[in-house]
C-alpha cells in the first residue's frame, strides 16, 4: 500500500494488511516537524505489531533535519523500513524543494540519502521517487534515462529498495504512468536492489502484467484503494473472489475503524471534536469513491448524501439501502 497523506493512518493500514497487502506505508512525516517534536507529526509514528511489516516515510530538504528525523523515527516507531519521500508532487511540498522538488537537486538528494542510511544503520532505508521533474528532463544529454542513472546513484548510497512512480512531477497524477522506464531500471544489469513499481495499478490483471512485462519485484497501490481496500485480496487471491455482501461489510468495518481511531486521538478530545464526526470525515471520501455504488440509479444523490453524513447511523443506513438496491440488480 502506497504512502498517502491523510489516508494511510494506522487504522487504514491495518485494514489493508487484513485484506492481503504484503506491506504498508505510513503517511509522510515532515522532518522539520519531527525535530521540533510537533505532536501531530509524532502521532504519525504510531505503529502496532499487527500491521508489520510497515514503513515510516519522511520528507524534507535539509540534510541535518532528515538525519535527525530518521533517528527519531527509528527510536520511537521501530519501523521495519524507513522510507524517504523524493516523489510527492504537490506544490506546497515540491515548490519548497522537498518531495519531488529534490528531482531538481540530485546532489542534495544523494547527500540526504547517504546521511539517512548512515544515521540508522540497523534499519533498511528505501526511497520513493518519480521518473524526472518534467518531460524535457526524462533523458540525460547522452540519451540515458534520468531515472536509470538516478537509481544507480541511490543504490550506491546503500538503500535497500527503490519505488518508482511512473510519472514526472509535472504530470502530477494526470495521464498514464509510463512503466517502460520502470522496466529499464529493473532490467539494468547494474541494479541489484528490489524495484517497486507504482502508478495506475487498479486491478489484479494490471498487477500481473506489471510483474510479467516489467519484472518488478513488487507493485505499490495508492488511489485504487479508495473505497476498495479489498483490491489487495483480489491480487493476492484471485481464486477467492469476495461477495458483494463481504465487500459492503468491509466498508462498514472501515467506518467503524475510522471512528474508533478518532476516539483514540487525544487532539480531537483536546479541541472538543466529536470522534464520530472526525472518523466519518476521514473515511467518507472512500465511501464516495467506491466502485461498488457507481452502477446504482441516482448514484449522484447517494454520493452527495454520503459526503454530507455526520453520524455513523446515517452512513450505515445509506450503505444498507445501497446493499438492497445492488442485490435487486443481481
Amino acid at each position: 500500500m502506497a504512502p498517502m497523506e491523510d489516508v494511510t493512518d494506522i487504522g487504514f493500514r491495518l485494514l489493508c494488511r487484513q485484506m492481503g497487502a504484503a506491506m504498508v506505508w505510513s503517511e509522510f512525516v515532515s522532518s522539520d516537524a519531527l525535530i521540533r517534536m510537533v505532536n501531530k507529526s509524532l502521532l504519525k509514528l504510531e505503529v502496532c505489531d499487527e500491521e508489520r511489516p510497515v514503513a515510516i516515510q519522511i520528507y524534507g530538504k535539509d540534510v541535518d533535519a532528515m538525519r535527525e528525523a530518521a533517528r527519531i523515527v527509528v527510536e520511537q516507531a521501530h519501523p521495519d523500513v524507513l522510507d524517504i519521500n523524493f516523489g510527492c508532487p504537490v506544490k506546497k511540498v515540491a515548490r519548497k524543494g522537498a518531495g519531488a522538488g529534490m528531482l531538481q537537486n540530485v546532489p542534495g538528494m544523494i547527500e540526504i540519502t547517504k546521511a539517512v542510511v548512515d544515521a540508522v544503520p540497523d534499519t533498511p532505508v528505501t526511497v520513493k521517487t518519480r521518473l524526472a521533474w518534467d518531460e524535457p528532463h526524462l533523458l540525460l544529454p547522452d540519451g540515458t534515462p534520468f531515472i536509470v542513472d538516478l537509481a544507480e546513484r541511490l543504490q550506491d548510497c546503500g538503500i535497500a529498495a527503490l519505488t518508482i512512480h511512473g510519472r514526472t512531477r509535472a504530470q502530477m497524477y494526470t495521464g498514464e504512468a509510463d512503466w517502460t522506464y520502470i522496466g529499464q531500471v529493473k532490467n539494468n544489469p547494474r541494479m541489484h536492489i528490489p524495484i517497486i513499481g507504482n502508478g495506475d495499478i487498479t486491478s489484479a490483471e494490471e498487477a500481473r502484467r506489471a510483474f510479467d512485462r516489467y519484472g518488478v519485484d513488487a507493485v505499490m497501490i495508492g488511489r485504487a484503494t479508495f473505497g476498495r481496500p479489498w483490491i489487495f485480496h483480489e491480487i493476492a487471491h484471485p481464486e477467492q473472489p469476495l461477495t458483494l455482501d463481504e465487500k459492503i461489510d468491509i466498508l462498514k468495518r472501515q467506518v467503524t475503524i475510522s471512528i474508533d481511531r478518532a476516539a483514540q486521538n487525544p487532539a480531537n478530545a483536546a479541541h472538543g471534536k466529536s470522534p464520530e464526526l472526525c472518523g466519518i470525515l476521514h473515511v467518507r471520501r472512500h465511501l464516495a469513491a467506491t466502485p461498488l455504488f457507481k452502477g446504482i440509479p441516482n448514484y449522484r444523490e447517494t454520493r452527495i448524501a454520503m459526503l454530507r453524513a455526520e453520524k455513523k447511523e446515517e452512513v450505515f443506513d445509506l450503505i444498507e439501502k445501497t446493499r438492497e438496491i445492488l442485490k435487486c440488480q443481481i
